[in-house]
């Protein structure tokens, strides 16, 4: 009767409690704006076409369910190397990338995460501050104790640079940097190719261990300018993790469909690292989901269906970037003299709106306009039905 006594309730996540409330919101009018998901202009979830026309092959004829190998179909690793490296990446021909598909970008953080902590006990994890709150809950859960690096300024919309390179410049040996190699989850504030040279710079002087996560490579710029942290830091000879996600590039959230590639120094260090990847696998859930890896492998190892995906990824990618156009302009013109200029530099999917907890708790109440509370927005959940109503609602809590 008491087993379970000493066992305490759980908060929630906020992101998926926001999604909780705006469903339960009657309001006709009310706009999810917390949960980062792509929606098209008429506020439904794609289903991309070359998606479609994967999941036909799949289909026709049906086909038996086996699973699949620890680290995923040989494709789909490969899939995962080349969107990141590059086809032709010397690293690859050198065979010194380690990767295995992972159950999402979540699951790909989790293996790197628990493989560093066992074989680097005495390292720590820093995190950008702010960063997306999974990062943290994940590198605590595999027993590291998990600090903040200098990131977003609020007072210019930009970023501490100064205070980031000092920081980073105090850390030990080994120490985990998490990085966002574009599209920085939430506030949208990337650095530029420059900072980002003089980022792997400190990386290399103080020997860290710089993990990357990219969930969104082609929302930001393009697939290749996306992956200019991950390409340089090959380009200078460190040694490190990536984490990467399909869920929006291809808008397969539910097939959970990531990958984790590891950086190193030769070919025999990467069959040792891959197989203590597998075996970390095996002890959490053996083998990867069967039909988002297969999906997967068709698209990116078939040239017509990946030049299709490549298109329309650069769709979503510029209906944001409109959307973001259409923010700035609205608010702009709705409190003149106010500059927004910052909605439009920002990259991705989120928007750091610069609204105070306060005004969000109001906006939520009185207009049925959800995002967190931090005033983080999905740029993605607006669209032509919804903007004008988005913009006066911000422009009603800013003016105050």
């Amino acid at each position: 009767l008491f087993m379970f006594s000493h066992v305490e309730p759980y908060a929630g996540d906020p992101i998926l409690g926001l999604m909780d409330k705006h469903k339960q919101d009657p309001r006709a009018d009310k706009v999810n704006l917390g949960v980062g998901v792509y929606f098209d202009n008429d506020g439904k979830l794609p289903v991309l076409n070359c998606v479609q026309k994967a999941e036909a092959q799949i289909a026709n004829p049906p086909k038996p369910r086996p699973y699949l190998p620890m680290d995923g179909l040989p494709g789909y690793r490969a899939a995962c190397q080349n969107l990141l490296f590059g086809k032709d990446a010397q690293v690859l021909k050198d065979k010194r990338v380690a990767t295995t598909a992972t159950i999402g970008g979540s699951g790909a953080l989790k293996v790197g995460a628990d493989f560093i902590h066992a074989w680097f006990p005495q390292a720590k994890c820093y995190v950008s501050d702010p960063t997306w709150a999974n990062h943290i809950g994940i590198f605590e859960g595999s027993g590291f104790a998990v600090g903040k690096y200098p990131y977003y300024d609020a007072a210019t919309n930009g970023i501490k640079f100064d205070e980031l390179i000092a920081f980073l410049n105090t850390l030990q040996a080994h120490d985990v940097v998490l990085l966002h190699p574009c599209c920085h989850n939430p506030t949208g504030v990337d650095l530029t190719q420059a900072q980002w040279d003089k980022v792997l710079e400190v990386v290399k002087a103080k020997n860290l261990l710089a993990f990357m996560d990219i969930a969104y490579q082609g929302f930001g710029e393009d697939m290749d300018a996306d992956v200019y942290a991950i390409r340089k830091a090959v380009d200078m000879g460190l040694l490190f993790f990536v984490s990467n996600s399909f869920s929006k590039n291809l808008s397969l959230y539910g097939e959970r469909v990531g990958g984790l590639s590891v950086v190193c120094k030769d070919e025999a260090q990467a069959k040792a690292v891959q197989g203590q990847l597998q075996f970390n696998i095996r002890r959490i859930y053996s083998s990867p989901p069967s039909h988002g890896g297969h999906v997967v492998d068709i698209v990116m190892n078939d040239e017509a269906l990946f030049n299709e995906w490549v298109q329309e990824v650069y769709v979503m990618r510029d209906r944001i970037k409109d959307m973001r156009q259409k923010l700035r302009d609205s608010l702009e013109a709705k409190l003149p003299g106010r500059s927004f200029e910052y909605i439009t530099k920002q990259n991705g999917m989120f928007s750091y709106t610069g609204l105070t907890p306060e005004q969000v708790a109001r906006i939520i109440k009185d207009f049925g306009i959800y995002m967190v509370a931090n005033g983080r927005i999905s740029v993605a959940g607006l669209n032509a039905s919804n903007i004008d109503y988005v913009a006066n609602a911000m422009a009603e809590v800013l003016k105050d």
